[in-house]
């Protein structure tokens, strides 16, 4: 009797061992998760070229700015978060789902985010890479295709909204420059006399409250 409860008990669900084992492997890949398929890429991009525009070198500094990035990717994915708990971690814990089960549970909820942001361009370049067929739907889509598409079109919407915050900047460091060699200043650097009337202008605008709303309202619609 005590054979058979045994068996049963283990084969209802996966044992406490092998879900140390899945919770290690997933706080170990957590890290990459977060920063490469969450806002965290695009948003922490936007800010370094933000802080690089205002010519502030180090303030605020890497942690601020990889704190602000975190919690504001954290505000964006906690629906798909809480998704991914409620239909593949819990289901798991009841014993209702195996590993490859639970995997393809947690995947859907993540294809689904990802597919909101990704080019067609990009997906189409990895389904050329990988030799894919042309997909029906979401679901037809891997985690392995989607992923590295999601990143790259991440990374140009970054570089695109980076771009764009610099050009105001740059318009204030043309000016102060031409103003500087027409009176003669040579020796005193452009950017130590535009440095203040950039924050300055930052500030007069509200541009933190601009940038992370613009930055939020883009992946909120």
């Amino acid at each position: 009797m005590k054979a058979a409860t045994f068996d049963i008990s283990t084969s209802a669900g996966l044992s406490t061992p092998m879900q140390i084992v899945l919770l290690l492997t997933v706080l170990t890949l957590l890290p990459a998760i977060v920063m490469s398929l969450t806002p965290f890429l695009r948003i922490s991009i936007v800010l370094h070229f933000l802080r690089q525009a205002l010519g502030t070198q180090t303030v605020p500094s890497n942690q601020v700015l990889t704190g602000m990035a975190l919690f504001l990717a954290l505000t964006v994915s906690a629906p798909t978060v809480s998704q991914i708990y409620e239909q593949a971690w819990k289901p798991m814990e009841n014993g209702t789902l195996n590993a490859s089960q639970t995997l393809d549970a947690a995947a859907k909820p993540l294809k689904i985010f990802l597919a909101r942001y990704v080019r067609d361009k990009d997906l189409k370049l990895f389904l050329e890479i990988t030799r894919s067929p042309a997909p029906r739907n979401i679901n037809d889509l891997e985690l392995r295709i989607i992923a590295p598409a999601y990143i790259l079109s991440e990374m140009r919407a970054g570089f695109q909204i980076g771009a764009v915050l610099f050009l105001p900047f740059l318009l204030i460091d043309i000016v102060v420059a031409s103003v500087t060699l027409s009176i003669g200043m040579v020796q005193l650097p452009p950017a130590m006399v535009s440095a203040p009337f950039k924050i300055l202008l930052f500030v007069l605008v509200d541009g933190w409250n601009i940038t992370v709303g613009s930055l939020m309202k883009g992946f909120v619609q």
